[in-house]
């Protein structure tokens, strides 16, 4: 019996023809050949730019990293250096308190010329109040000087360093000098109103001008920032020319009488003590 012969040859797969171009545009050949010239001309205009550029690109990027590493070690070199002249100020302050004010100058005789404004102002006070003690009136008012007149200086050190200057020799002043060097900072609202203002008061006073010596002593005693015992004097001084500086005498009677319990404890106690101690008659 003849068998039935069987085919084992798998279909043909049919054959897929490409898309035919949309009517009026590229073929896809042309799309790719585009494409491929796109990316031609990219890579020859960047090629192109850093040939032209990159050098000058790669120096500026090297000096802009120079530049922040050098920043960076300024920075940190500044605060060390700032740290060591903080830490010889403090230092000299150490041997003011000691009663080694040659120890304290000779400690911050290198800031003068090497340290900072800042350092160089404290440095020159501080030895201007180690001369003081030390009873070289001259070589204060020198050193104050100094940094009165040091435009770089901050302004509250140089209004510091003048009003010293005028107080260590006010004696050999003349008035009106007195009240030209210390005239702006003698007004209310002043961070030194109250020290410059009792100079200048007192300047006034000698010069024979009592009535704005008074007002000027009025204001002190008035002024509630001062220190009590600052405003005592200039309300004493105030009444003795003929300004009445008090506003409340019934506030003052009592300020006055609570500053005299806090000024002698001890007296309240041993006063009582004593009268715990005397026998009942």
């Amino acid at each position: 019996m003849a068998r039935i012969p069987t085919n084992t040859t798998p279909p043909a797969r049919p054959v897929q023809t490409p898309k035919p171009a949309a009517p009026g545009g590229p073929s896809r050949e042309d799309e790719i050949l585009m494409r491929e010239i796109d990316e031609a001309v990219r890579q020859d205009d960047t090629a192109a730019f850093f040939q032209r550029y990159g050098l000058p690109l790669g120096i500026a990027i090297a000096l802009v990293l120079l530049g922040m590493l050098a920043y960076w070690w300024w920075d940190s070199s500044r605060e060390a250096e700032l740290e060591a002249q903080s830490e010889a100020i403090v230092s000299a302050l150490d041997s003011v308190d000691a009663g080694d004010y040659a120890g304290a100058e000779a400690k911050v005789d290198p800031l003068i010329d090497e340290g900072s404004v800042g350092a160089r102002s404290m440095a020159r006070l501080l030895q201007a109040a180690a001369a003081l003690e030390q009873g070289e009136e001259a070589r204060a008012v020198e050193l104050y000087a100094a940094v009165a007149a040091d435009e770089a200086a901050p302004g509250p050190l140089r209004d510091l360093a003048r009003l010293r200057e005028v107080a260590t020799n006010f004696d050999d002043r003349a008035p009106e000098d007195v009240i030209a060097r210390l005239g702006d900072l003698a007004v209310p609202g002043n961070a030194f109103f109250g020290s410059a203002g009792e100079l200048v008061a007192i300047a006034h006073l000698e010069a024979g001008n009592r009535e704005r010596a008074g007002t000027l002593f009025g204001e002190i005693a008035q002024d509630e920032a001062q220190p009590e015992t600052l405003r005592n004097r200039a309300r004493q001084m105030a009444g003795l020319l003929g300004v009445d500086a008090i506003e409340d005498v019934e506030q003052l009677l009592e300020r006055e009488r609570e500053r005299e319990q806090a000024l002698s404890p001890a007296t309240g106690v041993i006063g009582a003590g004593r009268a715990a101690a005397v026998p009942p008659q």
